[in-house]
């Protein structure tokens, strides 16, 4: 009755099952005979064809269970008293044993946008992270029959391959200078890391990840104050660094162009001087006020 070509691939088995539209008719035609006899046999006040009335009728409903519609981008799981049929992706409409159990499940992208969870990296600082996942279901008798909900375990999964990622590495790298991944400099590095776990870990349950990325970081509530000012202090020391560095050297450039092109002789006493002012004017945060030296240069 039904024209079944099977392909294996591993435990999953594809199935060609026969159209539905042949069935329709004949389970149309069915119900149309079913209602048509009882206007008949109340017509000629027969009651003899009631069994036949029955069994058309049981008929017709069997062969409605029978028929189901395939979707684009979606799949039919068929099993038959807990035996594994095969799965259905070919789009359309067709018929199957009315007696096997049929579940859909779709074959379409899906998101899954985490909300931030609380963390501590591998420093200790807690942390709130977060991630995206872009995936879908690739093995139908994975996702059907190794887990029990796959789309809760996707969920599971997920935030349990964050918490070890943020758990590996430390947020950045101001306490371990060392580090040379950091979840806040990592980048692409530490998003395709997270990628590799969770494909790994929903392997099992038949799920392709497409790509997984971080979507949130940040330091906890209870210690983001005392890490933004630690971090505000680094940068400015850091900052301090490079005007010094940068002061020193333009007050070595004035010494020897002025004894270069001999516009003034300064000796050990006006050169500390000099280079004492000029290093708090190069260096200081606000700006400097001059005062004019109308006097010879010692007064």
């Amino acid at each position: 009755m039904d024209n079944i070509n099977v392909k294996a691939q591993g435990a999953e088995k594809f199935i060609n099952p026969a159209s539905g539209w042949c069935m329709l008719f004949v389970a149309l035609f069915g119900m149309i005979v079913s209602i048509a006899l009882p206007v008949y046999m109340l017509a000629n006040e027969r009651s003899d064809w009631w069994g036949l009335v029955f069994i058309l009728a049981l008929v017709f409903i069997i062969c409605m269970c029978g028929l189901f519609v395939v979707n684009p981008n979606e799949s039919t799981v068929i099993t038959f008293f807990g035996k594994y049929e095969g799965t259905v992706v070919k789009n359309g409409f067709f018929y199957y044993n009315p007696f096997a159990s049929k579940k859909s499940i779709s074959l379409r992208a899906r998101n899954l946008n985490g909300e931030p969870i609380k963390v501590n990296d591998l420093m200790g600082n807690p942390i709130m992270i977060g991630a995206v996942l872009v995936w879908r279901v690739k093995d139908t008798f994975k996702a059907s029959f190794e887990v029990d909900d796959y789309s809760r375990f996707v969920d599971v999964q997920s935030e349990a391959a964050i918490r070890n990622l943020a758990g590996a590495y430390p947020y950045d790298n101001l306490e371990n200078e060392d580090a040379s991944i950091t979840l806040r400099n990592g980048g692409e590095e530490v998003n395709e890391l997270l990628e590799k776990s969770l494909a790994e870990r929903l392997a099992i349950a038949g799920i392709e990840v497409m790509e997984a990325r971080i979507s949130y970081l940040a330091y906890a509530p209870e210690i983001a104050s005392a890490m933004l000012q630690r971090q505000q202090a680094t940068a400015m020391v850091a900052a301090r660094h490079k005007i010094v560095e940068g002061a020193v050297g333009m007050v070595q450039m004035a010494l020897e162009q002025l004894s270069e092109k001999e516009i003034i002789e300064l000796d050990e006493e006006k050169k500390a001087a000099m280079v004492s002012n000029l290093m708090v004017v190069l260096t200081s945060d606000r700006a400097a006020t001059p005062v004019v030296n109308t006097g010879s240069l010692y007064q």
